[in-house]
């Protein structure tokens, strides 16, 4: 799957993936500007071109928010511990995806909601999966 920032300055190349994780913690909401992350999970085989452009912010001890810096589009959440990438969905040439899973359900606010019924976690599941031991943020 191929992608790219809104200026094109920063590009992606992804296996193809097809599902949609949705998280409603606060640090994807605020970085997305209120609703939730859209991520196609893409693994670690995730390229990147225009390299240049890309920030990278240290959002916790185990992950990091990546973004183009000309046009401020979001380019990835990348789990430190293995390396794996979460791409948000809008940022594919392609809208062939499902969602299939929600996290942090415990922390969406009640002014949206979303249709798909799909599997649920709640924060304390989500940490108990992925978080190194002692770190209680969701990165």
């Amino acid at each position: 799957m191929k992608g790219q920032c809104l200026c094109g300055a920063v590009r992606v190349d992804s296996p193809n993936a097809r599902e949609i994780g949705a998280c409603h913690c606060g640090y994807c909401r605020r970085w997305g500007g209120g609703g939730p992350m859209l991520a196609v999970h893409c693994g670690t085989g995730l390229r990147v071109e225009g390299e240049a452009q890309v920030g990278v912010y240290p959002s916790s001890d185990w992950a990091e928010r990546a973004f183009c810096t000309r046009c401020g589009t979001h380019l990835y959440y990348k789990l430190l511990p293995t390396g794996e990438f979460f791409v948000p969905a809008g940022l594919f040439d392609t809208d062939d995806f499902e969602i299939t899973q929600q996290i942090y359900v415990d922390r969406k606010p009640g002014f949206y909601a979303l249709a798909n019924q799909t599997p649920e976690l709640t924060e304390a599941q989500v940490l108990a999966q992925f978080a190194p031991p002692g770190d209680g943020g969701a990165g």
